[in-house]
């Protein structure tokens, strides 16, 4: 089975479920990654001057991991994909 990542895998209606479960195996995968490289990027770290306190700090690594589902859920980096088509490909090969 050849993994394209331009656009999604059909799947047999009979492995629907299954395919649901994989997807959102991989999405909530694509989801960390992305909220890690908010992080890096310095999203959610305290401003020096005026900045929310103890408050703010307690909540950030909230706003990020919301934001990163966010972008997942309007389609990511096409991580998410990619992920599930090999998860698909280990556990039904070529059906």
């Amino acid at each position: 089975m050849e993994i394209s990542n331009s656009a999604p895998l059909a799947v047999d209606p009979a492995h629907a479920g299954r395919a649901q479960e994989l997807r959102d195996v991989a999405k909530a995968f694509e989801a960390s990654f992305l909220a890690e490289m908010l992080k890096a990027s310095g999203m959610g770290k305290s401003r020096s001057e005026f900045g929310g306190g103890a408050g703010e700090d307690a909540f950030a690594s909230m706003m990020v991991d919301e934001q990163a589902q966010l972008m997942v859920e309007r389609g990511g980096i096409g991580l998410s994909e990619s992920i599930f088509q090999s998860l698909w490909a280990r556990e039904f090969g070529d059906d």
